[in-house]
């Protein structure tokens, strides 16, 4: 896809560190950033993409070029020659953002309102945006490592993750490791066209008995944690629960959720 890369601002710690991470995904990527805020209207519900105006005045006015003039100012630290639009919508986030990142390649959130996996994969955010959006979803945590592997959490084997975790290896010039059950066959291993199409990547599976522990050791030198989420009628499928909170907990680095199967 060649659609900006779209990332929510709201002002932390942790969604400045998205700004970033997302600017380097757009860099990376060669399409521009999309900086994304939503403007909650006290006054009831409004749906997405209302055109944003000013119900508090002068200070909601300039409370928001302040958190999307020092988001800018971040991302241009890291990617100084990016193309960088700002949106300011009226309404909840999850709805803003979901309109948002229909046409785009990818949609990066960060994690301090995340607090457990039920509420990242129903009702956060990431989770609404994997479970109902068009492109994979990039939940930005622990330390930015440029050097370490893409590692595919291969539970299900879902192509799209596949293929998104061959590019990301491809694009980084880093290997791809494959954790999955001893008595399950890497889903890797059928897709020959991925490796005739991908063949700098150099994959190693590891088949992994306790995987929440091998993903807390391979995770700690990796770039990012890359997993599938297959979707049925709009919700999750393949990520239980306690699969994905043990992701999230044990991940030493960033997450990429790849939806999969209709919405």
């Amino acid at each position: 896809m060649n659609g900006p890369v779209v990332v929510g601002v709201d002002g932390s710690p942790s969604g400045l560190a998205a700004v970033e991470a997302a600017a380097r995904e757009a860099e990376r990527r060669g399409v521009g950033l999309e900086l994304a805020h939503a403007l909650v209207w006290s006054w009831g519900p409004v749906p997405a993409g209302v055109a944003p105006w000013d119900p508090d005045g002068v200070r909601q006015r300039d409370r928001v070029n302040e958190a999307l003039t020092d988001a800018e100012w971040r991302a241009r630290k890291v990617a100084p020659e990016l193309v960088i639009t700002r949106e300011v919508l009226v309404g909840e986030a999850v709805s803003v953002l979901e309109r948002e990142a229909r046409p785009a390649s990818l949609a990066v959130v960060g994690t301090h309102r995340v607090r457990g996996l039920r509420r990242l994969l129903v009702g956060s955010t990431a989770g609404h945006l994997s479970a109902h959006g068009s492109c994979p979803v990039l939940v930005v945590r622990g330390r930015q490592n440029g050097t370490g592997p893409v590692v595919l959490v291969d539970m299900a084997a879902a192509r799209e993750a596949t293929e998104f975790a061959f590019a990301e290896a491809a694009e980084r010039g880093v290997d791809l490791v494959v954790l999955h059950h001893p008595a399950r066959r890497s889903g890797t291993g059928s897709l020959s066209g991925l490796r005739e199409r991908y063949p700098d990547v150099t994959v190693r599976s590891r088949p992994v008995r306790r995987r929440h522990r091998a993903l807390a050791e391979t995770s700690v030198g990796a770039q990012l944690v890359v997993v599938g989420v297959r979707r049925r009628n709009g919700t999750t499928g393949v990520l239980s629960v306690r699969e994905g909170r043990a992701i999230l907990r044990y991940s030493h680095c960033s997450v990429a959720l790849v939806p999969s199967g209709k919405v």
